[in-house]
């Protein structure tokens, strides 16, 4: 199995659309308005667009979080936030391991997601 994607409902998704922008650059395929958007990362994609059972922000922003792997999780961290991201968690190591980073960010309807440093199942 691989991991294909990510979809995001919005009530607001161009919004979203605007936000991800911001941070990963043009889209693949863009959507106006109430339609879908699309950004490849690495293997996989995110793709913000409208679904009808979602209203508002997310009350439980830390039930789903979506990973997005970095080799530089400080240096890409301080480029989101240069760029208007909303900071969850600077950067900070995870576990015993000093070489394996996390931040985590929100977007405006309060999703998480997160850079992290390559998995690398021995090291952990």
């Amino acid at each position: 199995m691989n991991l294909n994607s990510v979809l995001i409902g919005s009530e607001n998704p161009q919004r979203l659309a605007e936000y991800y922008t911001k941070l990963f650059g043009t889209p693949v395929m863009e959507g106006e308005g109430d339609t879908y958007t699309t950004w490849v990362l690495g293997n996989g994609a995110v793709t913000v667009g409208p679904h009808d059972q979602v209203k508002g922000k997310n009350a439980q922003p830390g039930r789903v979080i979506w990973n997005v792997e970095s080799d530089d999780v400080k240096g890409d961290a301080t480029r989101f936030a240069a760029a208007g991201a909303i900071v969850v968690a600077e950067p900070y190591t995870a576990g015993d391991s000093g070489d394996y980073w996390i931040a985590t960010f929100a977007d405006p309807d309060d999703n998480y997601f997160q850079l992290v440093s390559p998995y690398n199942p021995e090291a952990m």
